[in-house]
């Protein structure tokens, strides 16, 4: 933090964002189509995708619907942490104009991922299925973030990112109710295809939203750091 350079003045509109309260991150959200969009299409991540991944449902679906022990849940969940792990990477070659194929494609393999999940009945399938969810789970996340920070202004940034945030971190508890819950009532095959299924039908809706805007260049681009030369 103490390397961080000084950041340069705005002009007085962004020195008077700068200076409004948190509730101004709140309405330029709302005023923004495509952060809006990306904010739902993680929420919707978060709510449906993450318990079946998570210690809130993983090990009691290894347990109850594969009937598989600690050993297999410790290998599932490093098959999701290196699958998470190469999405990242994998984001860095994603070029702008490609964007909202991917962004598709990921929701298609997370959806699918998850419905595989509910009709598998062996460790390796399972696998698969939790390797290639993590993948793109990491890709949307990335991607979603970036845009983001892409259309956020400058003075707002840091605002419309917290909003951002809490569309994961702040419904997390939330989520650890819903799709266990549900399960609790239909089984957990049930619940693990049908959020698979809600999912897919949701993302794709939020996605056709936000259009190919998700490629769209920064309108207020970061400034570039001044240099001096030394004499």
């Amino acid at each position: 933090l103490i390397s961080l350079p000084k950041r340069p003045i705005g002009t007085a509109e962004e020195e008077a964002q700068r200076r409004s309260g948190f509730a101004e991150g709140f309405r330029y959200v709302r005023s923004n189509r495509i952060i809006m969009s990306m904010i739902m299409l993680i929420a919707l991540n978060t709510i449906f995708i993450f318990p079946a991944i998570s210690p809130a449902m993983l090990p009691l679906y290894v347990r109850n619907v594969l009937k598989l022990g600690p050993q297999s849940l410790g290998w599932l969940m490093a098959v999701s942490g290196t699958g998470a792990f190469l999405g990242a990477v994998g984001l860095l070659t994603v070029a702008r104009d490609r964007r909202l194929k991917f962004m598709s494609g990921n929701v298609l393999a997370v959806a699918a991922g998850v419905f595989f999940m509910s009709r598998s009945h062996s460790f390796w399938l399972t696998a698969c299925a939790m390797g290639v969810l993590a993948i793109a789970l990491s890709m949307n996340f990335g991607l979603a973030n970036t845009i983001v920070q892409e259309h956020a202004p400058p003075a707002l940034r840091g605002r419309v990112s917290a909003v951002f945030g809490m569309s994961f971190f702040g419904l997390m508890p939330i989520a650890g109710l819903v799709v266990p819950g549900f399960s609790d009532l239909v089984g957990m095959r049930t619940a693990l295809a049908v959020a698979s299924i809600v999912y897919g039908v949701a993302a794709f809706s939020v996605l056709s939203l936000a259009g190919r805007h998700v490629c769209d260049r920064p309108v207020s681009p970061v400034p570039e750091p001044e240099l001096t030369s030394v004499a």
